[in-house]
């Protein structure tokens, strides 16, 4: 959203570090040879990367640390919801599947609602490294990032977990189910 404050103020800051921390270290599985504290230094640093994580947890998505690139010297979070975040199903892939509806519109999408929050949509490759560290979206199911031909063709991609596989399926764009929503990435 244009002119969106993006930032948090000190308490929002702490309440969201602590449940953060929290998180972490309730689920070490997930950040092996990770320490909280280089996360912390690491997040206080950067308060629109902060503030694009408490965008991820109040949309219901329980971002965790799932990772560290060496190269970058970044820590990857992810969406870890056993679920797909309740507070973003019921949206189409992007905002030309939007457009193409005639009726029974969403009120939004996928890709319009990552891009305002700050956070990508996971790749495939990416649901797949989620789902190596749980089991996620044995309900519901996540839009993930779509290849340009595929979209090209009015196509968009989705995932999810049944029968202790996960799938990757496709669906018109302009598709949208209340229990569909999308998992968010974010490096910091």
């Amino acid at each position: 959203m244009p002119g969106k404050n993006k930032t948090l103020s000190r308490e929002q800051q702490e309440e969201l570090l602590s449940v953060l921390k929290a998180r972490f270290e309730n689920n070490l599985n997930r950040h092996e040879d990770i320490e909280w504290a280089n996360v912390q230094s690491k997040l206080e640093a950067d308060t629109e990367k902060m503030w694009s994580l408490h965008e991820m947890e109040s949309t219901g998505g329980e971002p965790d640390v799932v990772g560290y690139d060496l190269e970058k010297d970044e820590y990857l979070f992810y969406d870890c919801s056993k679920e797909s975040p309740k507070g973003r199903r019921s949206v189409c892939y992007d905002r030309e599947a939007l457009e193409s509806r005639k009726k029974h519109k969403p009120e939004n999408t996928a890709i319009d609602m990552a891009v305002s929050m700050g956070v990508e949509l996971l790749t495939e490759e990416e649901y797949r490294a989620l789902q190596k560290l749980g089991e996620f979206d044995l309900k519901t199911s996540s839009w993930v990032q779509t290849p340009k031909d595929i979209r090209a063709r009015g196509g968009a991609l989705f995932c999810d977990r049944r029968y202790g596989h996960v799938f990757v399926y496709h669906n018109g764009a302009e598709s949208y189910y209340g229990a569909r929503g999308f998992r968010g990435s974010l490096r910091v």
